[in-house]
């Protein structure tokens, strides 16, 4: 078996490698050179999960980053056990046809309790006064310390939040260089997630943008040069497009008195399962569950009638988008090529949850691109943000609330089919380039992934 990495560059595609990605834009013209049509929902745990099975989300069940668990009632979000992948993984066919063969993955996702044999992935410290330390969990377990010693704490808060910055891309690719250097494994999985970020806050056309792609070509070239003399792929999971048009499909449901609204310190709270209906938001897709099969035709309409839907889904129209699997929602839903699905259900801003201005990737009942910003309107939010980060490496219990409630804020998205093939996901590899098309299916890339380690 050939000794191979996969490089996930999230958000690149081929409107953005040229003037500001040399190494990139070198890479390219190497090999193998393919755009990917991305599987549905265009969205980072579906998409990994596609690649890493070759199967429809139908078949391995990850329909969402998030979904409502039906047996709990509770919309759950980036959950981490690899159980939750019902599907065979490239590393396990892999191993059955070597037993020799091993495999790293640094960060891409469902990455604990795994059959690969070494991982990373975040996992912060919880503690018992409210506060959360960055931390990641790794398998063998002294993986992490020893990263930890290498490089420095996982930084978190660089990975997500309103501080990102290539410094989370940068300890990956190190903690990649260390793993691979201490374990050799024969295929090494890696998560680089930059460009996930300002191509979200601001757009795909904005001129900051230019300084990221500079930033995660750099740490991509560093890759290149370690992994020189093996097989290298990069790709990524999705196009980021321009949108302008937050949808709230929770509110259009609200209107109908179909949610569950539950108020606890005069703030509210979705209560999925004593709601009628309700949607979960996932950027541009969403599943919207029933809990009373009477109020099917009227969630219809009110969704026919939603500007900024574009498709609806239902029962076993689902099999169209390979979304017929019982963790869906009754109906999915995708946004139009300007829009984007907000998991907001308040209609009152004084009666936001506690956790909507707040970084809370747990507790939210959807995905929130709101969580990148602080209130632009707020000339004194760097300091607030400076006093309770001062207040919290002191020891003292802080709330960070310090996330503005505007999502009109948001310049770009993804999850939908985009419109243009500059926008698809790109396959890159330096293998020599072999007779196949050039646009290949989110579910073939698990093929081309094993052929470039099986083939001599």
């Amino acid at each position: 078996m050939k000794k191979t990495v996969v490089i996930n560059v999230v958000g690149l595609s081929n409107r953005h490698i040229g003037e500001h990605t040399p190494r990139i834009a070198a890479f390219q013209k190497e090999g193998q050179n393919r755009v990917i049509k991305p599987v549905l929902p265009a969205v980072t745990c579906t998409t990994q999960s596609t690649y890493l099975t070759g199967k429809s989300p139908q078949e391995h069940g990850i329909v969402a980053n998030g979904w409502y668990f039906k047996d709990e009632c509770e919309v759950k979000f980036w959950r981490q056990s690899n159980k939750l992948v019902e599907a065979s993984k490239i590393w396990d066919e892999l191993k059955a046809m070597d037993p020799d063969f091993s495999c790293a993955n640094l960060f891409w996702w469902y990455n604990m309790y795994s059959t690969a044999d070494y991982s990373v992935t975040p996992r912060p410290n919880y503690l018992a006064d409210g506060r959360k330390i960055p931390d990641c969990y790794s398998f063998p377990a002294g993986l992490r310390d020893e990263l930890q010693a290498q490089f420095g704490d996982f930084p978190l808060f660089k990975f997500w939040g309103p501080r990102t910055s290539i410094e989370s891309s940068q300890w990956i690719a190190d903690a990649a260089i260390y793993t691979d250097k201490k374990y050799n494994p024969t295929l090494s999985l890696v998560y680089l997630p930059h460009m996930d970020y300002n191509l979200q806050r601001y757009g795909v056309e904005d001129a900051r943008v230019h300084k990221d792609l500079q930033e995660i070509d750099a740490v991509v070239g560093q890759l290149l040069d370690h992994f020189e003399g093996s097989r290298i792929i990069l790709l990524s999971e999705y196009g980021i497009t321009p949108v302008s048009r937050p949808v709230h499909l929770n509110r259009e449901l609200r209107k109908a008195n179909l949610l569950g609204i539950r108020v606890e310190r005069g703030l509210e709270l979705l209560d999925p399962g004593a709601s009628k209906a309700f949607a979960v938001a996932d950027h541009q897709w969403a599943h919207i569950y029933l809990n009373d099969e009477a109020c099917r035709e009227q969630v219809r309409e009110i969704l026919q009638s939603t500007p900024g839907v574009e498709k609806i889904w239902e029962g076993e129209q689902r099999n169209e988008v390979g979304m017929n699997h019982a963790r869906s929602g009754d109906f999915v839903v995708m946004a139009d090529q300007d829009s984007w699905f907000t998991y907001y259900f308040w209609e009152d801003d004084r009666k936001a949850p506690d956790y909507a201005r707040m970084v809370d990737i747990h507790k939210k009942p959807g995905y929130d691109p709101v969580e990148m910003f602080t209130d632009p309107n707020d000339p004194l939010v760097t300091a607030k943000v400076i006093k309770k980060l001062i207040a919290k490496k002191l020891g003292f219990r802080t709330v960070m609330n310090v996330i503005p409630l505007k999502a009109e804020l948001v310049g770009g998205s993804h999850g939908r089919m985009p419109e243009d093939e500059k926008d698809f996901p790109v396959f890159l590899s330096n293998m020599p380039e072999v007779d196949t098309p050039k646009q290949v299916e989110a579910t073939e890339v698990y093929d081309l992934i094993k052929q470039h380690v099986i083939k001599e």
